[in-house]
């Protein structure tokens, strides 16, 4: 029974260390270090105050406890019977480890898309998702800052992605790494892509820190977490998302 409840806490800690460690270094370097060398990737002028960053910690700890949870019981418990985990490294090709991450990544996005337009409904918004929405100026602490209803729909999406996609611990690990960090970037509140992105073809798929911060400017459309398929085919896409980009881009690199 100790070494469950020591299990337990493995994912929750893992998650909490995760986000002050990735969410603490961006915001350092943008928002302490370096803040006039990145002025010009500042996609608002002006800054969230330091209240604000507070109460994003603290709505963001709670997130990470619940997330840290879900997994654990999905991990520790019988209901690991019921998801694709598997331990040995040879049991699928070597190829399936990044293989699976981007599976992963595609459910966890249209997952992520769905949900996102449910809490957006008026009877849910002011109730949950505003939570989240209180950050129209988003910072790297803004990543995980939701009301711990929704902080449980964001976590429903790992057993999903688990009884679907048979994945490796390492792959788990690496998947949930990679996420956040995506997560961070599109919070981060400066446009840091390279010059070449714009005109590329992952312009046209992935989403950008222009984009996402245009949801949280004006809450409707761009509801995608990494890819902006869904928003485009189903027209959700903020019409300003090009001309904002381009906006920033010329600011940044003077064409």
């Amino acid at each position: 029974m100790e070494g469950i409840s020591l299990h337990y806490f493995t994912p929750i800690a893992s998650n909490i260390i995760r986000y002050f460690m990735v969410a603490g270094t961006a915001f350092v370097i943008f928002y302490k270090f370096y803040p006039n060398k990145f002025f010009k990737n500042k996609i608002q002028l002006g800054l969230a105050k330091n209240k604000d960053f507070i109460r994003e910690i603290l709505h963001s700890v709670q997130s990470s406890f619940v997330i840290g949870l879900v997994i654990a019981l999905f991990l520790f418990t019988p209901l690991r019977d019921y998801v694709a985990i598997y331990n040995d490294f040879h049991e699928y090709h070597f190829l399936w480890i990044p293989l699976s991450i981007l599976l992963a990544l595609i459910l966890h996005d249209s997952y992520f898309y769905w949900m996102h337009r449910v809490v957006h409904h008026p009877k849910l918004f002011k109730s949950i998702h505003l939570t989240h929405h209180k950050s129209t100026n988003p910072s790297p602490w803004t990543s995980f800052s939701f009301h711990y209803y929704e902080a449980i729909t964001e976590a429903m999406a790992v057993p999903l992605i688990l009884c679907l996609i048979p994945m490796h611990p390492f792959s788990l690990i690496l998947f949930g790494l990679l996420s956040f960090c995506i997560n961070v970037y599109g919070h981060l509140g400066y446009e840091i892509a390279p010059k070449w992105f714009r005109n590329s073809l992952l312009f046209e798929v992935l989403i950008s820190s222009t984009y996402h911060n245009l949801h949280h400017a004006k809450p409707k459309g761009n509801y995608g977490l990494y890819f902006r398929f869904w928003d485009r085919l189903l027209k959700t896409e903020n019409p300003n998302y090009r001309m904002d980009y381009d906006r920033i881009q010329k600011r940044r690199f003077g064409q």
